[in-house]
């Protein structure tokens, strides 16, 4: 497994991923999906088994303090070797800040092996 930036040969492998996970944003537009990923102050990082995309991570930065894990996952078969740490660990110094925030409702005792703190948060939804 090698973890590198992503490159939009990888797109294809990261929508794959999302389709599996049940999130549909992504893959709804593809376009949209790499704009996203190459946006400024966003690092988006995959795991590689040779071409394939096993895995993924998607995080926004200020570049200085903030950042803020938009979204990770792990293809099924691939899961529990490692790669989620790997990715988290491989991308968050890309990013330049000094601490990442994130919103889990699947994750919670990967998220908790990292040092952390835990806060109480909401997400919101424009109308």
């Amino acid at each position: 497994m090698t973890v590198t930036r992503y490159a939009e040969e990888h797109l294809a492998g990261i929508l794959a991923i999302c389709e599996t996970e049940d999130w549909p944003s992504l893959p709804a537009d593809p376009a949209r999906a790499h704009a996203v990923f190459t946006a400024p102050g966003v690092t988006t990082v995959v795991a590689l088994d040779g071409e394939q995309v096993i895995g993924f991570a998607y995080l926004q930065s200020d570049g200085h303090i903030q950042a803020h894990l938009s979204q990770l996952a792990v293809h099924p078969a691939y899961r529990r070797k490692g790669i989620g740490r790997a990715l988290l660990e491989h991308a968050t110094p890309l990013t330049g800040a000094q601490r990442v925030d994130l919103v889990t409702d699947t994750a919670e005792d990967f998220y908790a092996s990292f040092t952390h703190k835990t806060f109480h948060g909401f997400r919101i939804y424009p109308d």
